[in-house]
């Protein structure tokens, strides 16, 4: 049986069709053409292309590619070879290179580090649920501590110890006025800006509020209600002018010489 080079050569030579034209239609490289016709194998890429290129060419031709590819097999394989894997295959074994990798560490690190992170968590949980032992932080708040003695059922003394936070207290305060007949009403804050410079209000009428540290207050009577934000403020009736000075816990009188002045 003649050779497979010189099979595929005499067919073309006698189709004359140049290598180049044959290149053109198949979408081989006229090198790997030139290859089979002198049955240089190994300048092909590798045997799957080998017998794939073998089978386009031999159709090309008009030539039995089955018979070809017998005849390559026979001649240039081992009988150990193996038949090439399909493309779809190859594709998938592709994916699979490409995909992620599993984890790299080996299993007893892995197991370490689970360890390590329940005992984390354990720990966390711990500080979470058991009483705080650390001095509270300088906040303006003040903290007690008070004890209590009893016995357990045993008689045995037991000491418990309840630590109470109080919340700081104020530095301003906010002083809310409503008339309750008509009323001068005279304010200013600590520092002797006036807030009120000396107006008269009726009832129904807003009296404007203000927060400062502290407000100096002259009311010409008592018919106001006051509140700030340690409750509620009482005026007691008077002939004369009231002057009152209220701070951020509470209120007391004022002398005329420190009263506000709206003249």
């Amino acid at each position: 049986m003649p050779d497979i080079g010189a099979t595929l050569r005499e067919a073309r030579m006698r189709a004359r069709i140049d290598i180049t034209e044959v290149e053109v239609r198949t979408k081989i490289r006229a090198k790997y053409l030139r290859a089979m016709e002198n049955e240089e194998w190994d300048m092909l890429p590798g045997p799957v292309y080998v017998k794939s290129f073998l089978r386009t060419y031999s159709d090309f031709l008009g030539l039995d590619s089955r018979m070809l590819i017998d005849d390559y097999r026979r001649r240039y394989e081992r009988p150990s070879d193996q038949e090439p894997r399909p493309i779809a295959t190859l594709g998938r074994e592709r994916e699979r290179d490409r995909a992620p990798r599993g984890p790299l560490l080996p299993s007893w690190a892995l197991v370490g580090l689970v360890l390590l992170a329940i005992v984390a968590v354990l720990f966390v949980v711990g500080n979470l649920t058991s009483p705080s032992t650390s001095t509270p932080a300088n906040t303006g708040a003040r903290s007690g501590t008070t004890k209590h003695h009893r016995k357990n059922a045993t008689g045995t003394a037991v000491t418990t110890t309840t630590t109470t936070t109080v919340p700081p207290a104020p530095k301003t305060v906010t002083l809310h006025i409503v008339a309750t007949a008509p009323v001068y009403i005279c304010m200013a804050n600590q520092a002797g800006k006036l807030l009120i410079p000396g107006e008269t209000f009726t009832v129904g009428q807003t009296v404007p509020t203000y927060t400062a540290g502290k407000l100096l207050l002259t009311l010409g009577n008592s018919s106001v209600t006051m509140k700030a934000g340690f409750g509620s403020i009482p005026v007691a009736p008077s002939s004369q002018p009231i002057n009152l000075i209220i701070g951020p816990t509470s209120s007391r009188p004022l002398s005329v010489a420190k009263a506000p002045s709206c003249k």
